[in-house]
């Protein structure tokens, strides 16, 4: 009876030693060979396999294959997927460096080409934007020419990843033939044992040991990977029925098979509450090649149920991964909306440039800042991946035309400024030494205004212009007001007595009396302003006087808002002998900022008083608050004390300067 079915066994095993003859050279299943689905379990009819399932398996088989043709291709999983479209083109560059320096060359493929893909349009419109920018200033757009350090280092990169690459498969792919063979030379002494007449347990412990060599074969090509597999399975399941003789030795082995099936099974239905879907998808890979791999077969009348089982839980994985991506390419819809809006955005400026350079200033700065949101908005939909690429870069293009066109204008509108400005200059060096005060002094008034009336010039020529200019301008009213001083013998007279008052308040001293004392300084004041202007350069004297009244103010307890207007007397006093439109213009300016300063300060601490509204009076927040704002009020109140005297001033200088030039004309 064993020799009739060896002589069976024999008979049906030669066909499928033919057929994996052919499979190892036109890397095709066995023809005749039991068909196994894509499981890769060898235990159900691929046939019989709901479509819902085929797609899933068929994913799985493939990616199986593909980590069992290099142990570290599975690492492609753990390497990050950085969100590359995001990234600017330099560092594109720094993570191609990271992978090809620290990765496993076979597990960085769809690494190396997203961020490829990325730069690639990166640069595309790095060299459209610089060809703009070359021809919009005059140049050629045939001599145009770019020497990118970006583009240089990412091409080595990308030459020393191919050369890895290709080194690397060219040892692997002598190595993996050399595994084939070994594995159909173990399939070949597999298929002999059901032939061999010897005791059982020999028999069965050579298969062991077959086994333990199979599991330690090496790698296959993975186009022969499946193949070779279905032919061990199919050739093991052979044995098994031989080993029908010795039932003790079979039934442990299949007991065994079916306690590890089913851990799988357990392990695969749990895998449906898994909140990664990624990760629960690859994990499903793997159960499915220890499946295929490392458990053999079960009984005959366990087959079916138990693949049955396990299928059910590669479905279920098989249809939250569906969903999820699903979610997912809503996801990529949602982007591509985004993407839009953002366009409509960019189109919308473009086509209402600013006329005036601090306005283009701020629509390119909003201009960037939705090309970053627009690169962080994350992927679309492949299939409108190039269209919504092409119209962001149309949008973003137009811009810059329009953009380059307004510069283009105004350099030859500043270029113009700039001729004018010279002119003037021209004739203000001409008129610098002029002595005909009375028909000069217009004159140069005139070119003044005139100046100022006229817009920017170039940056590189504004402050050398400028400064030319205003040397010029000084040097001829500094020569005028010397002519007058020299001419008015009263200002040193007036400066003499000057002398003589300040000598005598040196060795003035307070009663103690505070009325009487402030009486007696404002005579002082009084008699000093009565004895008018002094030389310009002898002005400093005015300084002196002012120091002294100070101190004496401060001796006779004047509070500090009373003696800050004193003081600023003083400074109205200077700026009036000054006679010094720019510093007048500067100073109320300058007191202006402080009145808006104090008046946000008041109205923040105001605004704080709502905070208190049910607060005792006594609380030491709400006194602290009070006294800021008396504080404030206080020093809003001088500020426009200030402001108006200094007004009152600028009012006295414009009439007596009337009254002046009446009186010239007469």
């Amino acid at each position: 009876m064993m020799d009739t079915m060896s002589e069976e066994k024999e008979n049906k095993d030669a066909t499928v030693i033919d057929s994996t003859s052919k499979a190892k050279d036109k890397n095709t299943p066995p023809k005749d060979a039991p068909q196994v689905t894509e499981s890769e379990s060898a235990e159900a009819d691929p046939k019989e396999i709901p479509v819902v399932q085929a797609n899933v398996l068929k994913e799985i088989d493939h990616t199986n294959a593909e980590d069992a043709e290099d142990s570290d291709n599975y690492r492609r999983h753990h390497i990050p997927m950085l969100d590359y479209h995001s990234m600017s083109m330099e560092n594109l560059v720094g993570e191609l460096q990271r992978l090809v320096k620290n990765e496993k060359v076979q597990s960085i493929k769809r690494h190396i080409d997203s961020i490829k893909h990325e730069f690639d349009h990166k640069f595309q419109e790095f060299v459209e934007q610089k060809k703009e920018e070359f021809v919009s200033k005059g140049g050629n757009a045939v001599d145009f020419k770019l020497s990118s350090v970006a583009k240089r280092n990412f091409n080595e990169l990308l030459r020393e990843y191919r050369e890895k690459r290709q080194t690397y498969y060219k040892s692997l792919e002598k190595s993996l033939k050399e595994n084939l063979e070994n594995r159909l030379t173990i399939i070949e002494e597999l298929k002999g044992l059901v032939s061999v007449e010897e005791d059982i347990n020999t028999t069965y412990k050579n298969f062991k040991d077959l086994q333990e060599r199979w599991r330690h074969a090496g790698s296959v090509p993975r186009n022969n990977y499946n193949d070779v597999w279905r032919t061990y399975h199919h050739h093991v399941e052979i044995f098994y029925d031989f080993l029908h003789l010795n039932r003790e030795l079979r039934d442990l082995d299949f007991k065994h098979n079916l306690e590890e099936k089913e851990k799988l099974i357990v392990q695969a239905e749990a895998l449906a509450e898994d909140a990664d879907v990624g990760k629960a998808f690859r994990k499903l890979q793997t159960l499915h090649k220890i499946w295929k791999e490392d458990i053999g077969p079960v009984a005959k009348e366990q087959r079916e149920p138990i693949w049955e089982r396990f299928s059910a839980a590669t479905k279920a994985m098989h249809v939250r991964r569906q969903e999820f991506l699903k979610d997912v390419e809503k996801h990529y819809e949602q982007n591509l909306i985004n993407k839009n809006e953002i366009i409509v955005k960019i189109q919308e400026i473009s086509s209402h440039v600013a006329t005036n350079h601090r306005g283009l200033q701020e629509q390119i700065k909003k201009v960037e800042a939705l090309r970053e949101e627009f690169f962080k908005s994350g992927k679309v939909p492949q299939k409108k991946s190039d269209a919504v690429w092409g119209n962001f870069k149309e949008v973003v293009r137009t811009f810059n035309r329009n953009k380059n066109a307004f510069y283009k204008n105004l350099k030859k509108l500043q270029q113009e400024n700039l001729d004018q400005k010279r002119a003037l200059l021209a004739k203000a060096d001409s008129l610098k030494d002029s002595e005909d005060w009375e028909t000069t002094t217009p004159i140069m008034k005139e070119i003044q205004r005139d100046w100022k009336n006229i817009g920017h010039v170039p940056r590189k020529y504004s402050d050398k212009i400028w400064e030319e200019f205003k040397k010029a301008c000084n040097h001829y009213f500094d020569r005028l007001h010397n002519s007058k001083n020299a001419a008015q013998k009263v200002e040193l007279e007036n400066y003499d007595k000057k002398i003589a008052l300040l000598k005598r308040l040196k060795e003035y001293t307070l009663s103690g009396d505070k009325e009487k004392d402030l009486k007696a300084i404002a005579v002082w004041v009084e008699e000093w302003k009565g004895l008018g202007r002094v030389p310009f350069a002898k002005k400093n004297i005015n300084s002196k006087f002012n120091k002294i009244i100070e101190a004496l103010y401060k001796k006779s307890g004047v509070s500090i808002q009373e003696t800050e207007l004193l003081k600023y007397g003083n400074k109205i006093q200077q700026l009036a002998y000054a006679d010094n439109e720019h510093a007048i213009a500067h100073e109320r300016t300058f007191i202006r900022r402080k009145i808006q300063e104090a008046n946000s300060e008041l109205r923040q601490l105001e605004n704080n008083m709502e905070f208190f509204s049910n607060t005792s009076g006594d609380n030491p927040l709400l006194k602290e608050v009070m006294q800021n704002i008396d504080r404030h009020k206080n020093a809003l109140a001088t500020w426009k004390a200030k402001l108006k005297k200094l007004n009152i001033m600028e009012h006295q200088l414009q009439k007596g300067e009337d009254i002046e030039n009446s009186s010239e004309e007469e």
